[in-house]
């Protein structure tokens, strides 16, 4: 039996495929945004290597957060740019403007709901593997330091936990060298409530089964 396709449905379905992946990878990259410049940031507290050389920047040059967050991740995926192609460098670029627009307007705007830094760690930490849970699940970076740990995967062979554990720590290490040293315990408790909530939430959905149209990865069905 022939199956005739429509070719005005098929493109309707691709198009609607990728504005609801696109507004997927923007709710994550504003949840993500948000964590950070409500809960985390006002803490001087680094959920990842990007934001810990933020952190160094504001406090070195007053830097704003949201700038200092996209020069560093901007830099790490020049690097590895062209080490994993343009759809993952357009992809990850758009999450970091996205992350970082958000953390400049909510900096301004918003005022940190609870004084305690406790509270703010644990809020900041759950959101913050909210965000980067919806940006996995769509298949995208959420950070150039990501970017680079998975170029050093392809080509060194370095696994991406190890790279990430390393470049991260050296970074936690330095900001809590130059601004407190509190803050590397701060940061390491925000990488362990993160990561169980990132794992906790892949681990509650099913993947799809039907194959769709990716914004950032290149796709390994053919």
């Amino acid at each position: 039996m022939k199956i005739l396709m429509v070719p005005g449905r098929n493109k309707f379905y691709f198009y609607r495929s990728l504005f609801r992946k696109i507004s997927l990878i923007t709710a994550g990259a504003v949840i993500q945004g948000f964590a950070m410049a409500v809960f985390l940031f006002p803490h001087a507290i680094p959920s990842g290597g990007g934001s810990g050389i933020a952190v160094l920047l504001n406090y070195a040059f007053t830097l704003p957060m949201g700038l200092g967050f996209w020069l560093a991740n901007f830099v790490f995926l020049i690097i590895t740019a062209p080490y994993l192609g343009n759809k993952s460098t357009i992809g990850t670029v758009y999450v970091i403007t996205v992350t970082s627009v958000t953390v400049d307007f909510l900096e301004v705007y918003v005022k940190q709901p609870f004084p305690n830094v406790w509270i703010d760690l644990f809020i900041g930490s759950v959101l913050l593997g909210t965000g980067v849970a919806m940006l996995m699940r769509q298949r995208v970076s959420n950070g150039g330091i990501g970017f680079a740990a998975l170029a050093l995967y392809k080509y060194k062979n370095i696994r991406p936990g190890s790279s990430l554990f390393w470049m991260n720590g050296f970074i936690f290490s330095l900001t809590a060298y130059v601004v407190d040293w509190k803050i590397i315990i701060l940061a390491i408790g925000c990488q362990m409530i993160s990561t169980r909530i990132i794992n906790w939430l892949l681990r509650s959905t099913r993947p799809k089964t039907r194959p769709g149209y990716d914004f950032a990865w290149r796709s390994s069905k053919k």
